[in-house]
């Protein structure tokens, strides 16, 4: 290990108390999107206290942040992100019991995802002084990644410009950098509107809009069989009406359409609109189109993650008591064995039916996946690496098997567990961030292989120029 990337180990070591407290902080504040102002105020005052310079309130958005320290080049960014998922909470116990009831729960694991981030850059900047390093490292506070809304505007208001390579961690139940793309995906809601009657009396001077909502669920339905098998179709009636005996008037769905790649999201997206036209024509509603946001697939970087993970291997994965063991048994057991078996199978893991009978697994694995294209969901950081070499990696927080957006998952970030999960990956991105500042031959080669990834792409964003980000978000949850 260098004496630059020891530094780093150092402080994370000495200041292991101080990141357990602010992951643990930010999982019981548990913000949904948009709304995560008192976890970046938390993260804001330390980085602060640090030494950095912040830049609040980004793109438009309370929330979002840039802390910045050093000088020079190259500028390496570390990413956080900040927001919980409505209607999980859950104590830090193996069963489900709400901490509060109808709550946000952080079943994602942003709340290490924040912290690895602020405390990685804390401590590359102590080796930045201690060994007068020149370059800059930056932490971004990033919002509302679950509605794919935080980073995606923050890459077209230019907020990542100038950045060199960008880290992420996000929880996992492996420790692992995977190659991976995951999907492309636009976000939508459609309002159809039509006219209320009496639905017994004079159902005939009615027009439903539900019905109009309902004939475009049934075309995208069919849409399916015509489209490739990892493009997914979702949606939600936010509204379909009150009383069954007034037919209703207004409705609203919400979309997600996502495909492997963002040529195929536009082409499905115009086949959609076009069936909620089809919609309009057979119940006699009208609609309006609500685009609310939209991300690239996946661009992984070889060279980042495998340096990733030889800093995994250096560093050593966490090691857990009989207590931490018997915890995480017991949370094992919600998920029926079949579900678990069927899982690791679909896993694209390395030998993952190995885990079958193991709860928190401790290897770590080359860097793999890279034969994936698209499949299952998305994420806004598809746009940073759409626009520099960007790699985000895993380090085991969540049981095995068990399912992600889940109580589960909430759960087990509140205890010992995922507080060594987080120190772990502070440890990993700081060497790895360090290994880009002092090493370029790395930053070289990282550079390279995405211009390669990029060859016949260029980065267009799908956001309209004029669209601002849904701050309607920020009013308080029913």
């Amino acid at each position: 290990m260098s004496k630059e990337k020891q530094v780093a180990l150092d402080w994370v070591d000495e200041n292991r108390e101080l990141l357990t407290e602010v992951h643990q902080r930010i999982w019981e504040f548990a913000e949904v999107g948009l709304q995560e102002l008192k976890t970046a105020k938390v993260m804001i005052e330390i980085l602060e206290k640090n030494g950095f310079t912040i830049e609040r309130g980004v793109a438009g958005m309370p929330s979002a942040f840039v802390a910045t320290y050093g000088s020079g080049k190259p500028v390496i960014g570390l990413m956080g992100e900040l927001d919980a998922l409505p209607g999980i909470s859950n104590k830090a116990v193996p069963y489900k019991e709400p901490l509060v009831e109808g709550g946000a729960g952080h079943g994602c694991g942003h709340n290490s995802y924040a912290t690895t981030a602020m405390g990685a850059a804390i401590a590359v900047k102590e080796a930045i002084d201690k060994h007068k390093l020149k370059g800059i490292v930056k932490c971004f506070g990033c919002p509302a990644e679950e509605t794919l809304v935080g980073k995606v505007f923050m890459v077209r208001d230019g907020v990542f410009d100038g950045v060199d390579a960008c880290l992420g961690h996000h929880p996992g139940s492996s420790n692992s950098a995977r190659l991976s793309s995951g999907n492309a995906m636009n976000s939508v809601k459609f309002e159809f509107y039509g006219k209320a009657s009496h639905a017994a009396g004079s159902p005939h001077q009615g027009i439903s809009a539900l019905d109009g909502a309902e004939l475009m669920n049934i075309g995208v339905n069919f849409l399916r069989e015509h489209v490739v098998q990892e493009a997914r179709m979702h949606y939600v009636i936010e509204d379909g009406g009150h009383e069954p005996n007034v037919v209703p008037p207004y409705a609203r769905s919400w979309y997600y359409v996502r495909a492997p790649i963002r040529a195929l999201v536009d082409e499905y997206y115009e086949r959609v609109l076009k069936i909620a036209d089809g919609a309009d024509l057979m119940a006699g509603t009208t609609h309006t189109v609500k685009f609310l946001t939209g991300v690239h697939n996946g661009m992984p970087n070889r060279p980042l993650a495998e340096q990733i993970v030889a800093n995994m291997r250096e560093i050593g994965a966490p090691t857990y008591t009989e207590e931490e063991l018997a915890w995480a048994r017991e949370l094992g057991k919600s998920v029926p064995r079949e579900q678990k078996k069927n899982g690791l199978l679909r896993s694209h893991l390395p030998n993952a039916i190995e885990l079958l009978d193991v709860d928190l697994n401790t290897n770590i694995y080359d860097p793999y996946g890279e034969e994936i294209k698209g499949g299952g969901g998305s994420s806004d950081v598809a746009d940073v690496a759409w626009n520099m070499p960007t790699q985000q990696f895993s380090t085991a927080y969540f049981v095995v098997g068990c399912p992600g957006h889940s109580w589960q998952h909430t759960a087990i970030g509140g205890t010992s567990i995922t507080h060594k999960s987080t120190i772990f990956a502070s440890k990993v991105m700081a060497t790895t961030a360090l290994d880009l500042l002092s090493r370029p031959d790395l930053l070289r080669a990282a550079k390279e292989d995405w211009k390669m990834r990029m060859e016949g792409l260029e980065y267009k964003s799908p956001l309209p120029p004029n669209l601002k980000p849904p701050l309607d978000q920020l009013k308080p949850m029913d």
